[in-house]
């Protein structure tokens, strides 16, 4: 690990000789400089990770010294940090310090454990700012949303209505089946929007014990029931300034929904026990993988929470409509999984992504990915075959039109989901067999071009390559 580096400033040739042994001796690289000016020179050439200096000295003093480097920091973009020592210590220069930039504040005389855990702190407090902004950045580039994976004309819509609300505060709802990634979503919006520096709180709905969703939502005060040994800050007030993602709001409570509902109208949060509200400023977005009109219907969820969480909503089509985006998505999850796996390079056969592109993955993209992770773990020789899949997806992945009515499952099955899967299936059968030719492939299926082409984009294969 590289040492960091100081610069000490202080107009005493003594102190500063003094100090540089003190230091370098602690394992730092140590420059000096007699003055500001100086100091400055040196800066020019090549930044400190610190600097320790003198407030009192002819010139250029260390207040002044503070600003003009934080000044060239920001120009820089570099991140310094900045200790003054002095003899002549007061709490209105202190304070001015440290109002200025400054990471602390050292009287003379000093003992020298005490400086050099001062210059210790400053400069893990460095690395860990670093740290979270290299960790936030990593987290905008991966959610973006312009990083989703597809580009059939149903995730095109969804990559336009994200693109229009993601700088505002309305509430969305995003629907779709289990597995579709609507949590990729939500933080897409929130990664790529104006709220991206602060947090986001995912919370799942439905893995809340019901006695604790109140608690955990709105926080809870000491003593306000059995178990409730200091107070509690609530998701909603932890997702300050940023945005609270309810997955599977569905699942809850009666009392939590009107709850949520004031919370959604009055921007404010009572925590159990509490008497005084507290205000919060968050953006909402929620999730629903079952119809919350039915469950309205049903009186188990309410009307006016639904249309407060309904401002705008995004629907997630199924994998099996956008089958066009499978082998983009296939390419997406190998080259993740062939860096966990130590498998660089690792390609995907023809055979194996036949196989993959003829499931229906009522998974969703969820199972397409564990699928191929499996696949990406299992295989040798760089090569994802058809035996690296599960048996399922190679033995059950044909045309549906193989499948006799002997074979009905005594709990039945659903006809329409078994014609489109069957239709999907040899769209992309025929396609392949004309070698990508979708006028030969629409007189292989007995139909005209235009019929063929209606069908393509009904089940997202406008794009697929061919």
């Amino acid at each position: 690990m590289a040492k960091h580096r100081i610069l000490v400033v202080d107009d005493e040739l003594s102190m500063r000789e003094f100090l540089q042994i003190l230091l370098e001796r602690a394992g730092y690289l140590v420059e000096v400089a007699g003055s500001g000016e100086e100091a400055l020179g040196k800066i020019d050439k090549c930044w400190p990770d610190l600097v320790l200096s003198d407030l009192n000295m002819p010139g250029m003093n260390g207040i002044e010294l503070l600003n003009e480097v934080k000044t060239r920091a920001a120009r820089d973009e570099v991140d310094v940090e900045v200790i003054l020592v002095t003899a002549y210590g007061s709490t209105r220069t202190a304070v001015q310090a440290m109002q200025d930039g400054a990471a602390n504040y050292v009287l003379k005389p000093f003992n020298n454990d005490e400086l050099r855990h001062v210059v210790r702190r400053a400069l893990v407090r460095r690395q860990l700012e670093a740290e979270n902004l290299r960790l936030r950045a990593e987290l905008q580039d991966r959610y973006h949303y312009e990083n989703l994976i597809g580009s059939s004309s149903a995730m095109q819509r969804v990559y336009e209505l994200i693109g229009r609300v993601k700088d505002t505060r309305i509430n969305c709802l995003i629907v779709g089946e289990s597995g579709t990634g609507k949590e990729v979503v939500a933080r897409a919006m929130h990664f790529s929007g104006n709220r991206s520096s602060f947090p986001f709180i995912p919370i799942n709905c439905g893995a809340i014990p019901e006695s604790l969703v109140e608690s955990e939502l709105f926080g809870h005060k000491k003593g306000s029931f059995t178990g409730a040994v200091r107070d509690k800050t609530g998701l909603i007030e932890a997702s300050e300034g940023g945005t609270l993602f309810l997955d599977e709001v569905s699942a809850l409570p009666a009392a939590a929904q009107v709850k949520l509902l004031r919370a959604i109208q009055e921007r404010k949060v009572t925590p159990v026990g509490a008497v005084e509200e507290v205000e919060v400023n968050m953006r909402l977005i929620a999730a629903a993988n079952v119809d919350l009109e039915a469950a309205i219907q049903e009186g188990t969820f309410r009307e006016d929470l639904y249309y407060r969480l309904n401002v705008v909503q995004i629907e997630l089509p199924p994998l099996r409509e956008r089958a066009g985006d499978l082998p983009e998505l296939v390419r997406h999850f190998v080259r993740q999984y062939a860096e966990t796996y130590d498998q660089e390079g690792l390609r995907v056969s023809p055979d194996a992504l036949r196989a993959l592109q003829a499931w229906d993955y009522p998974g969703n993209v969820r199972e397409l990915q564990n699928v191929v992770e499996r696949a990406v773990a299992l295989c040798r020789d760089g090569v994802v075959l058809p035996e690296d899949l599960p048996d399922r997806l190679v033995e059950g992945g044909r045309p549906a039109l193989q499948l006799s009515t002997e074979e009905i499952p005594e709990e039945g099955l659903n006809l329409d989901s078994v014609l489109s899967q069957t239709e999907r299936q040899w769209l992309v059968a025929a396609l392949e067999q004309a070698g990508g030719n979708k006028t030969r492939a629409a007189q292989l299926l007995k139909m005209s071009f235009r019929s063929f082409r209606y069908r393509l984009s009904k089940f997202g294969l406008d794009t697929m390559p061919g």
